[in-house]
């Protein structure tokens, strides 16, 4: 449900069965008016597309992902076939093919266990076996190996303990440096039990205790003492325990300024954070870099308008 912390809304003059028709009309004849299908698209929430989606199958017995498709092409078809897949099956999606394409990509893995709630999880698990046929944890054990594959598993599990056990904040604290700081070596299983097991607000106060005991921030001794996935593994884990909305700001920023912007990554988050916390993370990015998200997406994407449009759309939800 979209709350006040998402750039999408819900469009109050909605009427299904008359965007079905403005659809309809975009596609039909020659040419197609990809800029009607931007606008109002993208100032539909997911729940009124698929509304949408039902009333054109109605009326014209066809498909309206697979009209779209075959009207539209390149990064835009991309994204608007994300815009009307369902939340929970569009990350399911997401694991699937990162998961059964040509290798691993074990960002997509990170990012959406580490930052997606426990009951959110478990409906990806749910959505996954239904879709694909498969069980997402073996496929995920399939392909990934050692301490990053426990990791993921045990963040797949959506268990995290609930509240704060204030009894065990300084306790947990000194085990973390123990475990990577405090010896020879890393133990890496008490640091992927507790990172993996406690709740975010348990985690931030463990956190911060182990800043004031030893002096330097956790990020600091995982950086130190891991490396490779499990240590992007791990700082996902650690920053979205302390904000998530933060922490999709900072991989929105490096989308776009890495050698060649990765639109698939900008793509995946402005999409699946857009009814969820846009808003915020577009005040953490501004906090952060001190430029707005909006106008790094213009500046980034002028070659691509409808590509751009659309993002800048569901940035500013100027259209909800």
């Amino acid at each position: 449900m979209c709350l006040t912390k998402c750039s999408v809304k819900d469009f109050v003059h909605f009427n299904a069965k008359q965007d079905a028709e403005v659809l309809h009309k975009a596609m039909k004849g020659i040419g197609t008016d990809e800029d009607a299908i931007l606008m109002l698209l993208s100032s539909r929430s997911n729940k009124q597309r698929q509304e949408v989606k039902a009333a054109y199958k109605k009326t014209y017995g066809k498909d309206l992902v697979s009209a779209l498709k075959s009207e539209l092409g390149g990064l835009f078809e991309m994204l608007i076939v994300a815009l009307m897949t369902p939340p929970i099956s569009y990350d399911a999606s997401l694991l699937n093919k990162a998961l059964k394409g040509v290798g691993t990509d074990d960002d997509v893995l990170i990012e959406i266990l580490a930052s997606r709630t426990c009951a959110q999880i478990k409906e990806i698990v749910k959505v996954y076996k239904k879709e694909y046929g498969g069980k997402l944890e073996k496929d995920i054990v399939g392909d990934t190996s050692g301490h990053f594959q426990k990791l993921l598993v045990i963040l797949l599990q959506g268990s995290r303990e609930k509240g704060v056990d204030e009894d065990r904040i300084e306790k947990d604290a000194e085990e973390l440096f123990a475990a990577g700081q405090g010896k020879v070596g890393t133990d890496e299983e008490k640091l992927i039990n507790i990172l993996g097991n406690r709740s975010h607000e348990h985690l931030r106060l463990v956190f911060d205790a182990f800043k004031k005991l030893y002096g330097n921030d956790i990020e600091e001794s995982i950086e130190g003492e891991t490396t490779g996935n499990l240590e992007n593994l791990m700082l996902a884990v650690v920053k979205c325990a302390k904000s998530v909305p933060a922490y999709f700001a900072e991989a929105l920023y490096g989308s776009m300024r890495r050698a060649g912007t990765d639109e698939k990554t900008l793509m995946r988050i402005m999409v699946s954070r857009s009814e969820e916390d846009m808003l915020d993370i577009r005040a953490c990015f501004k906090k952060m870099y001190g430029v707005s998200l909006y106008n790094t997406i213009q500046v980034e994407w002028t070659s691509l308008s409808l590509f751009n449009s659309t993002l800048s759309f569901i940035c500013s939800g100027a259209m909800g």
